[in-house]
């Protein structure tokens, strides 16, 4: 379930996190990023595309006043582990939007056919260990989430990527193609995701077996990063249109978290009004 009472809003000017595009640095904002000299350990990059298939514009869909790439973005700073937040998008719109709030973003190539792909753009001009793909449709994610992520970084040093799953509170979503679907090893490492539902549940379901829900969030080690956006899609990729397939392809591992936090992707109409009630809600609660 949600904990409603823990969605807010954000704060109207982001906390304690680089926030470019002032002509006098903000009192209390940290150096710019943009300065190489300045080191940053974890840099929040969230992929903002205009021609969204389902649902075109949805990074600009107004939510309470704010726009969806706005909120996802408060979120980010929200992270205590995270040092700097940026927005990769290939649209000009998206960018002005983004200069007007007062966040840091990139513009990049409009070919890049994942979010992956325009993550590695980005990546290859900063200067930090660890890398943050926070879904730019997914304005209600917990900051909490995002520090559970990164959490499994600070322990292991053989770790280059990781990502976030939860136990469905209704199983009935599992049947939603929508919905992304993981299933583990004993390690805590993916096996597969897919749009179906799996594992198939033949008999009495085990609980450990899930259903598990896939939060869209990854973070990288820079260089696996940078490896990946160069590796050739995948048969399974194309099939199931999950680009984390093919790191699973290429033989790579994916630490997953399970968190009790859940998050709502913005890919319809129905969805869009959904997180417009919620944020509305908690505002006034």
């Amino acid at each position: 379930m949600f904990e409603y009472e823990r969605l807010i809003v954000a704060p109207a000017q982001p906390r304690g996190k680089p926030v470019l595009l002032f002509d006098v640095r903000p009192a209390g904002c940290s150096e710019s990023i943009r300065d190489r000299s300045q080191h940053k350990h974890t840099v929040a990059v969230i992929p903002a595309r205009y021609a969204s298939t389902r649902l075109p514009g949805k990074a600009l869909a107004d939510i309470g006043g704010k726009s969806m790439v706005e909120h996802v973005y408060r979120r980010a700073v929200d992270s205590r582990h995270v040092d700097a937040v940026i927005v990769a998008t290939d649209d000009e719109r998206i960018a002005q939007v983004v200069r007007a709030f007062g966040g840091e973003v990139r513009l990049t190539s409009p070919h890049h056919p994942t979010a992956t792909d325009r993550l590695g753009e980005v990546a290859a001009d900063l200067d930090c260990d660890l890398i943050v793909n926070v879904q730019g449709d997914e304005p209600v994610i917990e900051p909490s989430v995002i520090d559970a992520a990164i959490e499994p970084f600070r322990h292991d040093a053989t770790l280059n990527m990781s990502s976030a799953c939860l136990r469905f509170d209704d199983p009935r979503e599992a049947d939603n193609p929508n919905v992304v679907k993981v299933v583990m090893d004993h390690r805590g490492n993916a096996l597969y995701f897919s749009r179906s539902r799996i594992p198939f549940a033949r008999g009495p379901q085990d609980p450990g077996a899930g259903p598990f829900k896939h939060l869209g969030l990854y973070v990288y080690r820079k260089a696996f990063l940078q490896q990946i956006s160069t590796l050739t899609p995948t048969a399974l990729e194309r099939s199931e249109s999950l680009e984390q397939l093919r790191v699973l392809e290429h033989g790579y591992a994916i630490r997953m978290v399970e968190t009790s936090h859940d998050s709502i992707g913005v890919d319809t109409p129905e969805d869009l009004e959904r997180v417009r009630r919620l944020l509305t809600a908690s505002a006034r609660a």
